[in-house]
């Protein structure tokens, strides 16, 4: 196949054009991924005081207050789930030694910057706000599962047949969770909601990485997170000017109507159509290619790429266990496991926390998005230069640092509090980037595959859990920025014992593993990258293809993995999971 590319252009006219279409629905799932921010907005309440009807409002004068609201000293305001038993409309009634404090019973909410939220449909403040954070990660759960189950029914039933499966289900799904009015129906939508996005998003970029050449999947790489950035800039843009959560929804979902007709526009992929025997219709699409492309191809060429590879022969693979059975292995297992937790935990944390950060909530947002486009710039131009463990660690520990010093920040000096906490995403979103590639090169390759993945089940950990950091905000305001930072700063310190990989062949067998960080395993003929694919063994073969794939996946965008293949050209989708 990569001989077919080359003859016809690696990213051609008919490249383009598809890699255009199956990128759009990016920015659907890019503005449903991190909607919660507005969907599920936190707004200011208080206690509905006992002399006030339905129709009352949120601001009080600070007479009203002192006679009916509680200080709280660990926020620094009035109390927003409390209220004294006694209080009256008369101010002259203060407070004394015979008033008491009761929980609310009806709420009055702020709605001067959001009309409405699910927070106040469903009611999520007080002693009900962990429900809120309940709700994004039973989303961040969806999506792992969405990540294999799609993964692997793309693999047995077609790309564009799992694609628009996905893609009907996620506007069905979409609609019906903007019109449901129940908590637990609305968060099992969710749910389902998370598998479709991931399907949409996985399979799509998918179909666009096998239309391309090898050496054009950094740049498609970079592109799809343009794309993905996109969908930030539209999700705030939407937030902006729709202020019911309910209509945002749809507003959100219903451009995925637009890709339905894809059916007739978007062939099957050539890939997997060659990998399940069925060559002519195979043909068809690679002639089309061709013929858009102004590109004559000899029937060779064509052959070469219609031959079914041979994936039968395996070498021995390793196991779940293999990961912790010698020491070396084992520290690096840990040492890796806790990387992705945190990074995926920051991410996520950070990513969901940008309307609890003072100032505009929509220009948070945005900008959140944006610092993604120069950390993957970064990474893109530091990796194969300086290598993967010292970027790692200094992006890791910049970014803690910036997250830990907006505890010493006053609370009116937010501009200063918004800008650190966006330095540490930049960091973040490029250490994440850097963990991928790490992760594939430090793992041998009988265990590559089963160490990967469980990289990624370990982060999806870290991403569910973040919610509830967030929500501890609630108690102090600084606790999620401390919890981040602090995990951040330990996990670039601890990155500084994981063996460096740039120019280093890959390990093997698991005494290649176990030996990685004492001693370099030197250069040789042998050397994966420099080894022609028509002199390589079934093992050397699989080799090369997961270093190719790993050296180009740090500019993946953030909601793609991979879990390296063990098969030639034709690998498969259930092979590539989720980012966390």
């Amino acid at each position: 196949m990569e001989a077919f590319l080359e003859t016809i252009g690696e990213f051609g006219p008919y490249q383009k054009r598809m890699f255009l279409l199956l990128s759009l629905p990016t920015i659907v799932v890019s503005m449903q991924k991190l909607a919660w921010v507005f969907l599920g907005a936190r707004v200011d309440h208080r206690c509905r005081l006992w002399w006030e009807d339905e129709t009352a409002e949120f601001p009080l004068s600070d007479d009203v207050k002192e006679v009916a609201i509680p200080w709280d000293g660990t926020k620094g305001d009035y109390s927003q789930c409390y209220m004294y038993s006694n209080g009256t409309e008369d101010a002259a009634s203060h407070y004394n030694s015979s008033s008491i404090l009761v929980p609310c019973v009806e709420m009055v909410y702020d709605t001067s910057v959001y009309k409405t939220s699910a927070v106040i449909d469903y009611e999520l403040v007080c002693g009900q706000a962990w429900l809120r954070a309940t709700v994004q990660s039973v989303f961040m759960v969806g999506m792992l599962v969405g990540s294999y189950l799609f993964g692997d029914l793309s693999d047995r039933l077609g790309r564009k047949r799992v694609f628009l499966s996905a893609l009907v289900l996620m506007v069905c799904v979409g609609l019906g969770q903007a019109a449901i009015p129940y908590y637990l129906a609305f968060t099992f939508l969710r749910f389902i909601l998370g598998a479709s996005l991931q399907g949409v998003f996985l399979v799509a970029y998918v179909m666009a990485l096998e239309l391309v050449g090898k050496r054009r999947r950094v740049l498609v790489g970079v592109l799809s997170q343009a794309f993905y950035t996109l969908g930030y800039f539209t999700a705030a843009l939407l937030a902006y000017f729709i202020t019911s959560w309910r209509w945002l929804q749809v507003a959100m979902t219903l451009p995925g109507i637009f890709f339905i007709p894809y059916y007739w526009i978007i062939p099957e992929s050539s890939r997997w159509l060659i990998a399940k025997v069925r060559t002519e219709e195979a043909r068809v699409i690679l002639e089309k290619a061709a013929k858009v492309n102004k590109k004559e191809v000899s029937e060779q060429v064509m052959q070469e790429a219609l031959e079914v590879k041979d994936g039968k022969k395996e070498e021995a693979k390793g196991n779940f266990l293999d990961l912790f059975r010698y020491p070396n292995l084992r520290s690096n297992t840990l040492n890796l496991f806790f990387n992705w937790f945190v990074n995926s935990g920051v991410y996520y944390g950070l990513s969901l926390n940008t309307g609890n950060l003072g100032g505009s909530a929509y220009l948070n947002f945005v900008i959140s998005g944006a610092v993604e486009l120069p950390a993957h710039v970064l990474t893109f131009l530091l990796l194969d230069r300086i290598g993967r463990r010292i970027p790692l660690a200094v992006f890791m520990g910049l970014g803690g640092l910036a997250l830990l010093s907006t505890i010493l920040i006053p609370k009116d000096l937010g501009w200063l509090v918004i800008t650190l906490a966006m330095l540490g995403k930049l960091c973040i979103t490029a250490s994440y980037a850097i963990i991928y590639v790490l992760t594939a090169e430090i793992f041998p390759t009988v265990v590559r595959n089963v160490g990967v993945g469980s990289s990624s089940m370990v982060a999806r950990i870290g991403g569910a859990l973040a919610p509830y950091i967030n929500l501890l905000g609630d108690y102090w305001y600084p606790i999620p920025m401390m919890i981040f930072g602090a995990m951040s700063v330990t996990a670039g310190l601890l990155s500084l014992l994981l063996p460096e990989t740039l120019g280093r062949r890959l390990p093997e067998t698991i005494e290649d593993g176990e030996n990685f960080a004492r001693r370099p395993l030197e250069r040789d003929d042998r050397t994966v990258p420099l080894v022609e694919s028509n002199q390589l063994t079934t093992s050397h073969a699989d080799e090369k293809q997961q270093l190719d794939e790993t050296n180009n996946h740090h500019s993946i965008p953030n909601d793609i993995g991979y879990r390296s293949s063990n098969k030639q050209e034709n690998g498969t989708l259930s092979e590539i999971t989720s980012k966390i």
